[in-house]
């Protein structure tokens, strides 16, 4: 067997009148992460994780905010799109170890909706997928509630 590791991150700003998704899940706040397509911080993350550990680029490579397609884009889909370029080499996801850098809304309470919703996408098992979330202690952009960061390690594996 063959493994492999990535290392993905991704930030976006947060503003007044945009829906807030993170993970897959929408979640209730005044305000939303700032991007070309939804801005969910930790599929993106995610996203390169993997893109990364099987050698084929970045999100902004694959999906990129030049492109009208992916204007306001599911970023589930976009997962959805990086688990098919990795099972077209050969690779499935072993596990995704993730971090949420949040001040506010607090993350952990949404926790287990997120992995419900993403470990389907990723042929995970829950045990495979973990999500923790963490702030800035009032510090940085994070912590004026300015933006919100995410960071994802990736294991993929291929039989050979």
């Amino acid at each position: 067997m063959k493994i492999k590791v990535g290392f993905g991150y991704d930030i976006h700003q947060l503003v007044e009148g945009r829906d807030f998704w993170l993970g897959g899940v929408k979640l209730d706040y005044h305000k939303g992460a700032k991007g070309h397509s939804d801005a969910d911080v930790l599929i993106h993350a995610i996203c390169d994780a993997l893109l990364g550990a099987a050698n084929l680029r970045d999100i902004g490579y694959h999906f990129p905010d030049t492109d009208p397609k992916y204007k306001g884009a599911d970023s589930r889909v976009l997962l959805a799109e990086v688990i098919k370029l990795l099972k077209d080499k050969g690779y499935t996801v072993g596990n995704i170890d993730a971090t949420v850098c949040l001040e506010k809304p607090k993350v952990n309470p949404h926790i287990e909706a997120m992995k419900a919703v993403l470990c389907p996408i990723m042929e995970l098992e829950d045990d495979d997928f973990s999500i923790k979330a963490t702030t800035s202690e009032k510090m940085s952009f994070v912590g004026e509630e300015k933006g919100v960061k995410a960071y994802a390690v990736a294991l993929i594996q291929k039989l050979q």
